[in-house]
């Protein structure tokens, strides 16, 4: 793909809370820290140019250290994360180098993501301006209001969403300015896109990019990843 570079941003800034104490970031799954496997994932996509982090800052001297030891040769540094997910982003995002065209934002709690769904997210960022990897939902979902169903909305048209989520720069900086001037905090990067009207592309993952985020999900991804690698 001619013409396309990519600055990843990993965001690995969450505390953890439903951890028990285990810093999911740096936990290991299957040997390899969760944070340190999400980098690997795009560290050898040729578009790739750069992987920041923005994490805890008393996680950044390990983080970096871990990145220098697994030879993550596209890591270029950890920024200190803000109050919430969209702050935390946002440092990272403002030490990119300013010529790459996309910005990817992945969560580091994701460290199964295949480099091949990477690689059909960039492609449709390409095509659309903006798109995130995600899957149907399997279940029935109800909306429930005071304890009480309300609705069931119709599922065929419902998707997980997942990261990484890419969009091109311009679309990237017009959201994050319209988030600052109407001081909104969003919870999903795709958001930022969808405030400025922009229509972004779903492009098709599976179920094994969880997000890590009880204990139970990293023995859910150690035996995914098992099966993957024939461990």
């Amino acid at each position: 793909m001619p013409d396309i570079s990519v600055s990843v941003i990993i965001a690995c800034g969450g505390n953890s809370s439903r951890m028990n104490g285990i810093n999911k970031q740096l936990a290991e799954i299957c040997g390899i820290p969760a944070v340190i496997r999400s980098m690997l994932a795009f560290d050898g996509i040729d578009e790739v140019t750069e992987i920041i982090a923005a994490a805890q800052e008393t996680d950044i001297p390990e983080i970096e250290r871990l990145a220098k030891k697994h030879g993550v040769k596209k890591f270029r540094l950890a920024v200190c994360g803000g109050e919430t997910r969209q702050r935390s982003v946002f440092n990272a995002f403002m030490q990119t180098d300013k010529s790459t065209r996309y910005i990817a934002v992945h969560d580091g709690a994701r460290p199964l993501v295949s480099p091949e769904h990477i690689k059909k997210c960039i492609r449709d960022a390409s095509v659309f301006g903006g798109a995130i990897l995600g899957v149907p939902v399997k279940d029935t979902l109800k909306v429930v209001n005071g304890g009480l169903i309300s609705d069931t909305p119709d599922r065929r048209s419902l998707y997980i969403a997942q990261t990484p989520q890419i969009f091109r720069r311009d679309i990237y900086v017009k959201g994050i300015n319209f988030a600052l001037d109407h001081d909104l905090d969003f919870t999903d990067d795709c958001q930022l896109a969808e405030a400025v009207g922009v229509k972004i592309c779903v492009s098709p993952s599976d179920h094994t990019n969880i997000k890590i985020t009880t204990r139970e999900d990293m023995d859910i991804a150690e035996a995914f990843l098992k099966r993957r690698e024939n461990l």
